[in-house]
């Protein structure tokens, strides 16, 4: 993981990805949810017979909204967390350009 110019470079499961980071506290966040779904990734590439990134991806994403939502039921967390839903909702555009910028 490497940052230039506010950029924010991350390492996924093999691909580099271009993040924003607009302060030193979101390159640490940005740094641990990245290395989080990098092991997700790892994981269910060695517990499956798919080779696809994608597949790989889709389910890994799957697992960890999963861990939300029970740990969201274990802790009878609200669900309308302005908070947590603005911070993924940040990430999601964030690797939705980055997707983007891939094609």
């Amino acid at each position: 993981m490497s940052q230039e110019g506010g950029v924010l470079k991350i390492n996924i499961y093999g691909t580099e990805y271009p993040i924003k980071s607009d302060s030193e506290a979101d390159t640490e966040y940005i740094h641990q949810v990245a290395e989080y779904v990098d092991q997700k990734m790892r994981e269910i590439d060695h517990n499956t017979q798919s080779k696809s990134s994608l597949k790989i991806a889709i389910l890994a994403a799957l697992n960890i909204a999963d861990e939300l939502f029970q740990e969201k039921q274990n802790k009878n967390v609200p669900t309308d967390n302005d908070k947590t839903g603005a911070r993924i909702n940040y990430l999601f555009e964030a690797l939705d350009k980055a997707l983007a910028s891939d094609k």
